[in-house]
């Protein structure tokens, strides 16, 4: 089963199919993987659906194309935001993401085979199990741009520590390495090559897909034990972003990236 939100190459898309009681999810769009408005939507709508179909037993969730996973946030969209509001419904769009990944009853395993900025990085914390293959750098940008990594904070924390988060928010501009981000816990596994991480997803997913669906369900709950407060907290989260986005500091700054 296929499920297309758009064939539109040039705003970008998300695909689902189920083959095998195993659910892909695919986004992709045209600026590195960078996530506009509607495609975090679509994403959250297909995890979402996944999660509620008997048919998939376990979720790969991937990005297109041979360069970056993800560019986070779509500074297009960012630069077009004229009010707290707009902003604060622009970052909610990760929030809702996040909290759809982690409240899918369904395994998440993300293939991260390029760099990951920002919400890229979020995405990639959120799943369950990220395989990655080297090369795929990471980085929380925000803070260069006068804002900050608030709404993907929570999921980036909880799977890295305190300690790692800040030093990705913190050094806005310094590129972290495969084997750092595989070291203190975002990667489950590094690989050298496209097929030897091509063949651990597999196996990994198959076997996910023969295993008991209300097993995996229940210990998904535990590991993601105390975070129910994340509806509100990431939403939170979010209006602070979205007042930020709107001072002169980040007009400017997003502005600049967006000449280059």
């Amino acid at each position: 089963m296929t499920v297309d939100s758009t064939n539109n190459t040039q705003t970008g898309y998300v695909r689902s199919e189920i083959h095998s009681n195993i659910a892909t999810i695919e986004f992709f769009h045209p600026q590195s993987n960078s996530l506009p408005g509607k495609l975090l939507s679509e994403l959250a709508h297909a995890i979402t659906s996944a999660g509620n179909n008997p048919n998939a037993h376990v979720i790969v969730l991937r990005a297109a194309g041979d360069g970056a996973f993800c560019a986070g946030a779509s500074f297009h969209e960012l630069a077009a935001v004229e009010t707290e509001q707009q902003g604060a419904q622009f970052f909610s769009g990760f929030a809702h993401v996040i909290n759809a990944m982690r409240k899918c009853p369904k395994f998440i395993i993300a293939r991260i085979h390029g760099k990951c900025v920002g919400g890229g990085v979020g995405i990639a914390a959120a799943a369950d199990y990220a395989i990655a293959l080297e090369g795929a750098e990471i980085k929380l940008s925000e803070l260069s741009i006068g804002i900050g990594p608030f709404v993907i904070g929570p999921a980036v924390e909880r799977k890295m520590g305190l300690s790692a988060f800040s030093q990705l928010a913190i050094d806005a501009s310094m590129w972290r390495n495969g084997d750092w981000a595989r070291r203190k816990g975002l990667y489950a596994e590094l690989h050298p090559t496209l097929e030897s991480m091509e063949e651990s997803i597999s196996r990994l997913s198959h076997n996910l897909s023969h295993s008991s669906p209300v097993a995996m369900a229940e210990l998904k709950k535990s590991c993601w034990h105390d975070t129910d407060h994340w509806d509100h907290l990431l939403h939170e989260r979010a209006v602070v972003s979205g007042k930020l986005v709107l001072s002169q500091y980040a007009k400017d700054a997003i502005h600049q990236f967006k000449q280059k």
